[in-house]
């Protein structure tokens, strides 16, 4: 085998990956007991672009439901999900979340 075939072989499973993810997400529920509209995201850069965090850099997350269910549910998903065209990530502190257009 060669090199150039074994690429297009993993793009072209990382396309369908991504469609199974896609098709998974607008066939699942959406209630999951947090509104990301009710966080008071910030605007941040980083170094693949810029993107939306919560709680801005050196200040301490509001105690809100949304916030602390949004949390489970990442850690749930192992620190990463999709929802709504966004993806959403948990920071390594555990306590910071980012998102940005899918």
């Amino acid at each position: 085998m060669n090199v150039d075939f074994l690429i297009r072989l993993r793009d072209a499973c990382q396309m369908l990956a991504d469609a199974a993810n896609q098709e998974i997400e607008r066939m699942a529920p959406k209630e999951s007991g947090w509104n990301p509209e009710k966080i008071k995201w910030v605007q941040a850069e980083g170094s693949k672009g810029t993107y939306q965090r919560y709680p801005a850099q050196d200040e301490k997350a509001e105690s809100t439901s949304d916030f602390w269910n949004m949390l489970a549910d990442l850690r749930a998903h192992k620190g990463k999900l999709t929802r709504d065209g966004l993806f959403y990530w948990l920071f390594s502190d555990g306590a910071t979340v980012g998102r940005k257009k899918k």
